[in-house]
């Protein structure tokens, strides 16, 4: 049976930093949770916690790597499965952040405008040969995505409720189903409902 241990994000922040500090050159540490859950902000602590300790780091969000509006909404603007299945290009976070790391020392930081429904413009970038790249964005696991690590931060479907914006709570059915259809574990599964007294599964 799991058990839980309280965390706060500054610990689960140096937790992931010092298991990332014993693999050494280019690595992908993936943070899933629903945009509620904050995960990007997550990401960016990890990051600062990681650049403290003189190691390179960078955070990349999955709304920089949105389809254009076009595929995104050919059904509706509140289609729960073009949500699932359109809304983000994991492809392209394979294609253009995952594979060109680990082969070829590059990546792509942003590849779509999500609020201008354009090309993000963005420059290829040279890693560092000790850079982090820390992806966050909801439904992330079960991509089979190629991360090293991986951080779940979980809400309570009452959590969730509470802290999505209305405009934005037709997006929990299909979070909800595609969590059930992929229970793949995280290296951390967190219960992030009030991040400031969150919990770390253990056991």
């Amino acid at each position: 049976m799991p058990s839980f241990t309280p965390v706060s994000p500054t610990t689960l922040a140096r937790l992931v930093a010092e298991r990332v500090s014993e693999l050494p050159g280019r690595r992908v540490v993936a943070v899933d949770a629903a945009d509620a859950a904050e995960p990007v902000a997550f990401a960016q602590l990890v990051a600062d916690t990681l650049n403290g300790q003189g190691r390179s780091a960078e955070v990349v969000s999955l709304h920089a790597f949105v389809r254009p509006a076009s595929l995104r909404m050919e059904y509706g603007r509140t289609d729960e499965w073009s949500y699932r299945t359109a809304w983000f290009d994991y492809d392209a976070i394979r294609r253009e952040i995952l594979v060109p790391l680990r082969t070829a020392g590059r990546w792509l930081p942003a590849l779509w405008d999500e609020a201008g429904d354009r090309s993000a413009r963005a420059g290829i970038r040279t890693a560092p040969a000790d850079l982090v790249l820390i992806v966050a964005g909801p439904m992330l696991l079960g991509r089979g995505l190629d991360v090293d690590l991986s951080v779940r931060l979980e809400l309570s479907e009452q959590a969730a409720l509470r802290r999505t914006p209305p405009e934005h709570q037709w997006t929990l059915p299909a979070l909800r189903d595609h969590d059930a259809e992929h229970p793949e574990t995280a290296t951390w599964t967190v219960r992030w409902d009030h991040p400031d007294r969150a919990a770390l599964r253990t056991g």
